[in-house]
């Protein structure tokens, strides 16, 4: 239940801070005050798209605020399922930037505009006159029925069914294609795969392949250098072996003389063995590198096919081309068993449809039962209404093929005379039958779903005198067991009859237009209503009125 509304810098509203109440109040005021600027701003609590246009001229930005009450409402498992704070008195908050940015916050903490969105609906319900083309949607005529015939757990199961059946279907589809299209291809694809297992391809080839390429075609200068390295080595005039046994035989002389000389003996000893065991090696490196044309010549044809391979295919390694060959290989054996594969989802799309039909007829048979109860409850509430020979029938048929909603269309075929015809109740009621209608609607529903406030914005348009006092008994009755009901009217006979009034009006200074709503007194809203009975100018008899129709009101509570 709506506690509290706080709103800033939004459109006329410099400033409103206002409580409140549970059951049923009005709001009064004269065209262009700010009554709907106020909706506005409670619609975007409820998510609604924001503008920035509606952030007061000169402002950087605009807040809305509201405190409801959940105490009494069972919406814990929404707070859990979005891993926000619960608590009973739950404070809900829009702020929009001049730079386009909007924020919104569910108990301080920051959510989605989705989140804000769920949790607004459950919340409050605005019925404003742009809300009675509903009554032209098929879905909205339909979403009556389910509500009056709480099957919520049926329609829950069946849409669960629809979307897999859908997502099957869509499978299938798109299997389909894909054969269709690979079979086109098979040729191309079977040709592609077997030039790439023909060249029978391994892991690593390319980089010994092109070590090898490089060694063969450098041979001659690769064993020349080896010569030349080799005769410095073991030349017998200036080569290094022969220096180094030179020395250690010098040295050796000198041993017994000299003690100290064994130690440079021994490390010249130690270096000799290792530059003869560098020569040896030198010479057998040599001895491995010949020049081999035909052998350069397969190399060279390898890494050609190789690389042609890759250029054709666009990809840079032997490994990709290894996996395209894996691709090709899979796409064929596809192709080779998409028929069992065809055959297999079609099954299973035609068992997921003959699911989804039985449970479309449970829907039906529950819709059925709804729309007499719809009939029955519709006849009772719209004949004091000032339609004593109403007729309402709601007809149900089937779709050709199931929708999310279930295989059922609907049509309210409404006639307000004895004798006349049927049709659909859009096309032939006018403005103030379809006011009366919906708020019956509304009144119906209401007793089904636990919703906490509900605001009427000029539902009363074409309509007057005893029938807005019996719509005013309505929305009473609508706001009894804990409900809220807020309506925003001009007519005398409805604003009576609420336990609270406020008035929305505007005053002018000398920068601005500002909006304010207050709570009226009792002497205020005599004033009040006898204004809204004999326009600017109050009379004893517009005051002595006013008075009547508050005691008829309080009556009537």
């Amino acid at each position: 239940m709506l506690r509290s509304l706080f709103i800033q810098n939004y459109a006329l509203i410099e400033k409103l801070d206002i409580r409140f109440e549970s059951g049923f109040s009005v709001i009064t005021g004269e065209t262009g005050a700010g009554k709907s600027i106020m909706l506005g701003a409670i619609g975007l609590l409820m998510g609604q798209r924001a503008d920035t246009k509606s952030i007061r001229q000169g402002e950087k930005r605009c807040i809305v605020e509201a405190h409801f009450d959940l105490s009494n409402y069972n919406l814990q498992s929404f707070f859990e399922e979005n891993e926000l704070d619960y608590e009973d008195d739950c404070i809900v908050r829009r702020e929009i930037s001049a730079s386009g940015k909007t924020r919104a916050f569910i108990n301080d903490t920051p959510v989605q505009l989705t989140q804000l969105k769920t949790l607004g609906e459950q919340l409050i319900d605005i019925h404003s006159q742009h809300q009675n083309l509903l009554l032209n949607s098929e879905g909205f005529q339909l979403n009556v029925l389910d509500i009056l015939a709480h099957n919520q757990n049926q329609l829950d199961a069946y849409r669960v069914l629809y979307n897999e059946w859908k997502k099957s279907e869509k499978e299938l589809e798109e299997l389909k294609k894909s054969v269709e299209k690979n079979r086109i291809d098979e040729d191309y694809i079977r040709f592609q795969l077997e030039e790439l297992e023909k060249a029978n391809l391994v892991d690593g080839e390319e980089e010994d392949l092109q070590q090898e390429f490089d060694v063969l075609t450098h041979a001659e200068e690769i064993k020349a250098a080896f010569f030349e390295v080799n005769n410095k080595f073991n030349s017998e005039e200036s080569g290094i072996l022969y220096a180094l046994k030179e020395s250690k035989s010098e040295l050796e002389s000198i041993i017994s003389y000299l003690p100290s000389a064994d130690s440079l003996y021994e490390r010249l000893q130690s270096s000799y063995i290792e530059l003869k065991d560098i020569a040896e090696e030198i010479n057998r490196e040599e001895e491995k590198i010949e020049v081999n044309s035909e052998r350069l010549d397969e190399v060279t044809e390898r890494l050609n096919l190789i690389h042609s391979l890759q250029q054709k295919h666009q990809v840079k390694t032997v490994t990709e081309l290894q996996q395209l060959a894996h691709q090709y290989s899979e796409q064929l054996n596809n192709i080779s068993s998409s028929d069992e594969q065809i055959d297999e989802l079609t099954k299973r799309v035609s068992k997921l449809f003959e699911e989804l039909k039985t449970k479309a007829e449970v829907l039906t048979l529950s819709r059925n039962k709804a729309a007499r109860e719809v009939e029955r409850q519709m006849k009772e509430r719209l004949m004091p209404l000032g339609m004593p020979n109403i007729r309402f029938n709601v007809e149900l048929g089937k779709k050709e093929t199931p929708g999310i909603q279930g295989e059922d269309t609907v049509a309210y075929l409404f006639s307000a005379n004895k004798n006349g015809t049927l049709n659909n109740i859009s096309s032939v009621a006018s403005g103030g039958e379809i006011a009366r209608v919906m708020l019956s609607v509304k009144a119906m529903i209401a007793g089904a779903v636990k919703l906490p406030t509900i605001i009427f914005d000029e539902i009363d348009t074409g309509v007057s005198g005893e029938i807005a006092d019996k719509m005013a008994t309505i929305m009473q009755e609508m706001s009894q067991g804990g409900r809220q009901v807020i309506s925003i009217t001009h007519l005398p006979q409805i604003a009576s009859r609420g336990s609270v009034h406020y008035k929305v009006y505007k005053e002018d200074n000398d920068d601005a237009t500002n909006s304010h709503i207050i709570r009226l007194t009792d002497q205020q809203r005599v004033e009040e209503i006898a204004h809204m009975l004999s326009g600017a100018t109050l009379t004893d008899a517009a005051m002595n009125n006013a008075r009547t129709l508050l005691k008829s009101g309080e009556k009537n509570k």
